[in-house]
């Protein structure tokens, strides 16, 4: 096994510096509007290999492929369906990812040995600055150790990869907070994947009814499918705190809510959005995560969020970061 490389780690805004390591075959961390990614030339399969090893993220977990608003898709797919037309034209540039056909041009690597591969482009500017200036697209998963909670700040990027890469392209906060919504296409139906930065609603307006399948336990067809996913170190369980007292064992717990600040004994009262917005609460849930991951809390309890909009891309990352299968 290849030793390590070790980096004098620079955080800048500057994406001429950026394009330089990418150019290079580096792998790089980016901000985009709905979590910070780990990028790389996505026809670099040493590249991608690095991305898969510094993130210790399993092989069969495909990447997104992230482009500009130039480039021209079919270096990269084999067909665009009408449906998938349609969301393009609606959402792109922004948080929304779609599995289409790939072109032997894509590494097996990228899509997990696949037939499809996941592409979008980011809305973020400093990302489509950088994605002007190269001339082929990045494979970029979130910046963060796989299974953890994923970054939505170029600290939290830093806080895990310092000395492990040499570059953070900085683009402040992130906008959305939660990784974006992925559909696929079969036939004339439009299947979701992964509940993300786009709301459901806002696909039906464009496309009809739509199929939401966004649960795989161990193989997943899509990237960011896996059942257990976006954990903090703490144990986060869905339900009520008073079920939950007896764990505290001496320390205080976390109780996550929508918007309710009602004290409870024993544990610390999180609302994710006060005024119960829920573009609000996706852009804080991975930031109180982060917050709360620490040895004073013996456990993070969340309740069951509301069941519209981005509270259900909410809902699906607080069931992932539940589950320790």
């Amino acid at each position: 096994m290849a030793q390590e490389r070790n980096f004098d780690t620079i955080c800048d805004s500057d994406v001429t510096v950026a394009a330089e390591f990418l150019k290079s075959g580096q792998v790089v961390a980016i901000p985009t509007e709905t979590v910070y990614g780990l990028a790389c030339n996505a026809f670099d399969e040493y590249a991608v290999s690095e991305v898969f090893r510094l993130k210790s993220r399993p092989f069969f977990d495909p990447l997104i492929v992230h482009v500009s608003q130039s480039y021209n898709l079919r270096g990269l797919i084999s067909e665009i369906p009408p449906k998938a037309n349609l969301l393009i034209e609606a959402f792109w540039p922004g948080p929304l990812t779609v599995l289409l056909p790939k072109t032997n041009k894509v590494p097996d690597l990228v899509t997990s040995g696949l037939p499809h591969v996941a592409v979008r482009m980011p809305s973020h500017p400093t990302t489509q600055a950088l994605l002007s200036i190269i001339d082929f697209p990045l494979a970029a998963p979130s910046a963060n150790p796989f299974g953890y909670v994923s970054p939505t700040d170029a600290s939290h990027v830093i806080h895990h990869f310092k000395g492990r890469i040499p570059f953070v392209l900085d683009g402040g906060p992130c906008e959305v907070g939660l990784e974006s919504t992925i559909v696929g296409f079969d036939g004339d139906s439009v299947i979701i994947y992964r509940l993300g930065g786009l709301e459901v609603e806002s696909i039906r307006k464009v496309v009809g009814e739509v199929t939401v399948n966004a649960i795989s336990s161990s193989n997943p067809s899509a990237p960011g499918m896996l059942k257990s996913h976006y954990a903090p170190r703490v144990p986060l369980v869905i339900g009520s705190p008073v079920d939950y007292i007896e764990k505290l064992l001496g320390k205080r717990g976390a109780y996550i809510t929508a918007k309710d600040t009602s004290p409870v004994s024993g544990f610390d009262v999180v609302p994710l959005s006060i005024s119960g917005d829920d573009t609000e609460a996706a852009r804080n849930l991975f930031r109180v995560l982060r917050i709360l991951d620490d040895e004073k809390y013996a456990i993070i309890v969340a309740e069951e969020m509301p069941d519209f909009g981005l509270f259900r891309a909410v809902n699906d990352r607080l069931k992932r970061a539940a589950s320790r299968d």
